[in-house]
């Protein structure tokens, strides 16, 4: 089994853009693409895990995050930084749609999402990292027992200051992702 850098999405990879809708610019933080690929000659496993609430809210389709993922999978993988897998949750406690409301045990700070990757691409989470611009993201690292790391881009920095009591703190933080792979592989 190997492992994995779990990574966040919005705020993390791209420019944290509140709800991307089919009208947003997306943009690619310009060291997301070398971070992977150093991520992944490391012996990583690089999966996307993303919180896509906007879906149950009415504000764009599954078909619309699969596309933009798609559009993201092409971008990445032509500049040679494979991601394995491209996981959202459509739930949200505030839903419009009702077939997506309720709990649910893919939503950021729950761990479905991973332990759905992890049985899929046989990875020790163990051995695996979690890294977002959020405290779920962290949360949820330290649901599946792997080492996070929070990033200063996105929401990071307001996190660092407003940081649940009920939360464990992050493994580290880092100002990027660029800066958080160099670190994870030393």
């Amino acid at each position: 089994m190997r492992p994995a850098i779990f990574l966040d999405r919005d705020g993390t990879i791209l420019d944290e853009l509140g709800y991307l809708t089919p009208d947003a610019e997306l943009t690619i933080y310009p060291w997301s693409l070398d971070a992977i690929r150093l991520l992944r000659r490391g012996g990583f496993a690089i999966v996307v895990l993303t919180n896509q609430g906007g879906i149950a809210r009415g504000l764009y389709t599954r078909e619309f995050v699969e596309e933009t993922h798609r559009r993201l999978d092409e971008r990445f993988r032509a500049a040679g930084a494979i991601v394995d897998g491209w996981y959202f949750c459509p739930h949200h406690s505030e839903a419009l749609l009702p077939e997506f409301s309720g709990p649910c045990t893919c939503r950021k700070p729950e761990p479905g999402m991973a332990l759905e990757a992890a049985r899929t691409f046989g990875l020790d989470l163990q051995r695996s990292w979690v890294i977002g611009d959020q405290w779920r993201d962290i949360a949820l690292g330290h649901a599946v027992g792997s080492r996070t790391v929070l990033v200063h881009t996105g929401h990071g920095r307001s996190q660092d200051a407003h940081w649940p009591a009920d939360v464990a703190r992050p493994t580290m933080t880092s100002d990027t992702l660029i800066a958080a792979a160099a670190s994870i592989l030393g």
